[in-house]
Formats: C-alpha cells, sequence, structure tokens
C-alpha cells in the first residue's frame, strides 16, 4: 500500500501537472524560506555587533569617567571647595555607571575603584606620591577590567577581601584604645572625690588646731 502510494506520488510529479505545481510554487516557497532565514540570521548577527559595540563604549566611558576622576583625586589637597565637590559628583555618576554594565564584575570593580579613589584623597594631603602610584593602579586595574573581565574580577576581589581585614584589625585596635581610655577616666573619676574629702577633712584640723591654742598677751613693764 504504501509503495503503491510512494509510486503514485512520485508519477504525479513527473507528470506535467506535478512539474508546473513544483516550478511555480514549491520552488519560490522554499526560495522564500530560505532567504527569510539567511536575512534572519544576518540581522541577528548584525544585532549582536550593535550591542557588543554599545556596551563597549559605554564601559569605555565609565571606565574613563572613574579615571578622570582618579587624576583629580590625586591632586585632591589643591582643589577648591567647587572643584572638590564636582569631583564628587563625577566620581559617584561614574561609579554608578560602571554598576548598571552588564558585564562580569561590574559591583565589584565599582567597589574597588571607589576605595582606590578614597585612598588617593587621603594621601593626596601628605604623601603626593603615594596618591600617584594609586592612580596608575586605578589605571592599570580599569583597563585589565575592559580587556579582560574574568581575570580583574578576581584581583579586586582579593584586594577588597584584604582591605577589609586590614580595615578590622583598626577598628578592633580602635575599640581597644577607647576601652583603655573609658578605664582611665573612670579610675581618674573615683580617685578625685577620695583626694577632695582628704584635703577638706586636713583644713578643718588645721583650723581646730588653730582655735585652741590660747593667745598669750606680754604687757609692757610700767616700773
Amino acid at each position: 500500500m504504501i509503495l503503491e502510494w510512494w509510486n503514485d506520488l512520485v508519477d504525479w510529479f513527473s507528470s506535467d501537472q506535478g512539474w508546473t505545481f513544483i516550478t511555480s510554487a514549491l520552488v519560490p516557497f522554499l526560495a522564500i524560506v530560505v532567504g527569510g532565514i539567511i536575512v534572519g540570521m544576518i540581522a541577528r548577527s548584525s544585532l549582536r555587533r550593535l550591542i557588543g559595540q554599545q556596551d563597549r563604549q559605554a564601559k569605555a566611558a565609565a571606565v574613563a569617567a572613574l579615571i578622570a576622576s582618579g587624576r583629580r583625586a590625586a591632586a585632591w589637597s589643591t582643589l577648591s571647595a567647587g572643584e572638590k565637590e564636582h569631583v564628587d559628583h563625577q566620581s559617584s555618576e561614574a561609579e554608578v555607571r560602571v554598576r548598571l554594565l552588564p558585564l562580569k564584575g561590574a559591583d565589584i570593580a565599582a567597589d574597588w575603584a571607589a576605595h582606590k579613589l578614597a585612598a588617593m584623597k587621603k594621601n593626596s594631603v601628605n604623601y603626593s606620591f603615594q596618591a600617584e602610584q594609586d592612580l596608575a593602579e586605578l589605571q592599570d586595574g580599569l583597563i585589565e577590567w575592559q580587556s579582560r573581565p574574568g581575570r580583574a574580577k578576581k584581583l579586586f576581589a582579593q584586594d577588597l577581601a584584604s582591605w577589609k581585614y586590614e580595615t578590622s584589625e583598626a577598628e578592633d585596635e580602635l575599640v581597644v584604645k577607647q576601652q583603655e581610655w573609658a578605664s582611665r577616666q573612670a579610675a581618674e573619676s573615683a580617685t578625685a572625690p577620695a583626694a577632695s574629702t582628704s584635703g577638706t577633712a586636713g583644713s578643718g584640723t588645721t583650723s581646730a588646731t588653730a582655735e585652741a591654742t590660747p593667745t598669750v598677751v606680754i604687757s609692757p613693764d610700767r616700773s
């Protein structure tokens, strides 16, 4: 049954009517389908390239803004109040733009850059060379992250963990110093009333002694 059906189909395609159907309907339909698939693949590839180019441009702009903020932060001690406010606004905006990037490790890169900027502001007051070194590390780190986000993400995470450990140690040391200061203040406060009471008692004894001592008046000789 199936063989007979297949033979009838082959005979129909071999006939004039079947050949006309193939040339006038089937071939144009297949050409349209294949053409649509090819056009869709080309459009998808072009869209991917366009999105990738926009992502690269957005990332480059955000990184450039952070580096520009770093250059100003390296000379933080020489800036006026208005310039400092502008730099803070610029760096905050650049940090948000980095966080919004659809890239691996964007949040970690923003945290790392914010820590570097804060360190540069602090070091620019007394030791400008350290601020310049921090600026170079900021530039190299962000450019590395732009080129290879995965590798730079690991380095940023290691730096952030190290800084967090150092900060916790410094905070613990500060707590210990505050406790020692509070203990000294409590000891001094307890000692002060005792000393005051002792001084008052001594003054009372001296006054009583002075009152108990008789006064001797020597009259002149009238002979």
